[in-house]
């Protein structure tokens, strides 16, 4: 926590007040948050300071903004955007590292952020304070005038840094130009993801050998799904979530995959999941995609589809949630 639609809830609110915004002050206030960025604090206070903000992408629970390191008149807005007034949900759709190549202007590194299990990126009035702030980025924006971001983390598991961006490895041409960061790399492309492949990822899953739930926390197979949506989506499909996936037919993958894309959806349309103050959207409001749970926190409650209490296991450091009815092993 957060998942694919608490990030992308993030990514959504913070476009229109970042895009085209110059960087007037940075400040770090916990080295720790930058555990992930190659240098010391002033390395990235003076590499992002004086910088213009590109569009935020995301990828997964990843996050960045291209950089454009020297100091030009600000550019228009990217797209029109909903205003922070309205939450920051992702009505206004959804943005990926596809298609955006690398910006206009030539950058070759981004501002990454990792929300980890607390991180938030809030949006706030000049001088305006949070508690817990790790980094603190003033912004100049040319119709929003300034805004102050708040990089706040109560447990330091998230972190920002600056990175090199990368070429993705797995595009069908040459011709088409999207980049990553360097840290990125790794991760998979998730199922909201335009050029997502359902046929490659249905034979990967196959090939795991392993039970179903881990594969869809493997960010290397598939990204943005956490524990709340996997228990969520397997629910739906009625799948026990230690299901081999070599013996999981083809219709039944398939029906997996979209019941995960109808869960992240219905997520991203709520504002996320809030289950504490852990995870805000960028106005520090909670999601409320909470109310809608069918299995995961559910245990003892009766099942929405046959009435039997959903159980709870131990699975690698947490648990997971199902319906020992509906969902067996096959």
């Amino acid at each position: 926590m957060p998942e694919l639609p608490e990030v992308e809830v993030v990514r959504a609110g913070l476009a229109p007040f970042a895009t085209g915004a110059m960087v007037t002050r940075v400040e770090v206030f916990d080295e720790r948050s930058l555990r992930r960025h190659p240098g010391p604090a002033e390395d990235f206070i003076d590499r992002l300071t004086g910088a213009v903000l590109a569009a935020p992408s995301r990828r997964g629970k990843f996050l960045w903004l291209p950089l454009d390191p020297i100091i030009s008149p600000p550019r228009p807005l990217a797209s029109q955007m909903k205003a922070i007034s309205d939450g920051g949900r992702a009505s206004a759709g959804i943005v990926h590292s596809s298609g955006t190549g690398l910006p206009s202007f030539g950058s070759a590194e981004a501002l990454v952020a990792h929300l980890g299990m607390s991180g938030q990126v809030l949006l706030r009035a000049p001088g305006t304070d949070d508690p817990r702030t790790r980094i603190r980025i003033d912004l100049e924006h040319p119709e929003h005038g300034a805004v102050r971001l708040n990089f706040v983390d109560q447990r330091i598991f998230g972190s920002m840094a600056i990175d090199d961006l990368v070429p993705v490895a797995d595009l069908p041409t040459a011709a088409v130009r999207e980049h990553v960061p360097a840290s990125v790399a790794h991760i998979a492309r998730d199922p909201l993801d335009p050029r997502f492949d359902d046929a490659r990822f249905l034979a990967a899953l196959r090939k795991k050998r392993t039970g179903v739930k881990r594969a869809l926390l493997d960010q290397t197979l598939v990204s943005g799904i956490g524990n709340i949506y996997a228990d969520e989506a397997l629910w739906a499909s009625r799948i026990h979530y230690d299901q081999p996936t070599d013996v999981l037919s083809r219709p039944l993958a398939t029906r997996l995959l979209a019941e995960v894309r109808a869960v992240l959806l219905k997520a991203l349309a709520e504002g996320g999941t809030s289950f504490d103050t852990q995870y805000l959207n960028v106005n520090g409001e909670s999601g409320y995609f909470s109310h809608s749970l069918n299995a995961y926190g559910q245990q003892g409650e009766p099942c929405p589809r046959c009435g039997r209490p959903i159980v709870r296991e131990q699975f690698m450091n947490r648990g997971s949630h199902f319906c020992p009815r509906c969902q067996r092993i096959r």
